[in-house]
């Protein structure tokens, strides 16, 4: 089993911490020759496909490196825009890997409010008052699972569908939260949560839940 990702979001709807597990790479390199046989445009700080598919490449994936150097967002390891890069036919034949787009920072702390503004709304639609707000999410490739505490911090997991024993976790990685930033002296709520003994324990509650598939009363 696996557990991609974990999110910790305040009472206000901000981002105070993030920690990727497991990242998928679906990532493919192929060799072109000119003209490029595919449509790519500018889109969010990146270059992406927008038309034509081919060997496993996807319309919406991004360029990730050209020649093996990986590009740093619209532009290559050299500064050029990766768009007029690839209109020089003096620059082929040209190796270019592709994959899906990595999400930024920025793009992180918006999902993290809108998932925000989505469970406040989920429990406005609640017929019935007092309702928990969005619990569960499930896609055909992930579930995203969700504990609010009494104060109003939400721990977002981001599993495996088959990944068992999650609601478990959530309570776990809470009392992480408690013992670790909480009652650390420097850590001031409701900020960002930068402290090792987190971090550490964490990844090893991580590590026994994906082991075990999920986690016991005595863990």
């Amino acid at each position: 089993m696996v557990i991609f990702s974990v999110y910790v979001v305040n009472k206000a709807g901000g981002l105070i911490y993030q920690y990727d597990n497991y990242v998928p790479r679906a990532e493919v390199e192929k060799t072109f020759s000119y003209p490029l046989d595919l449509v790519l445009k500018h889109h969010d700080e990146k270059v992406v496909v927008s038309f034509g598919q081919r060997d496993g490449i996807r319309v919406g994936h991004a360029v990730l490196s050209i020649n093996g150097v990986d590009v740093v967002g619209k532009n290559t390891s050299e500064g050029k825009d990766i768009l007029e890069y690839l209109k020089d036919p003096s620059n082929y034949p040209v190796s270019i890997r592709f994959g899906r787009a990595r999400l930024s920072s920025n793009e992180k702390l918006m999902l993290a409010s809108m998932f925000h503004s989505l469970f406040a709304i989920g429990s406005q639609l609640s017929p019935e008052a007092g309702s928990s707000g969005i619990e569960m999410l499930e896609t055909d490739v992930f579930k995203l699972h969700c504990f609010q505490t009494l104060t109003g911090i939400k721990f977002i997991v981001l599993a495996d569908p088959r990944q068992s024993g999650i609601d478990a976790l959530l309570r776990k990685i809470y009392e992480i939260y408690s013992d670790f930033a909480l009652k650390n002296p420097f850590y001031s709520l409701e900020m960002p949560i930068r402290c090792e003994l987190f971090d550490q324990n964490l990844k090893s509650a991580l590590e026994v839940a994906e082991k075990a598939g999920n986690f016991g009363a005595g863990s």
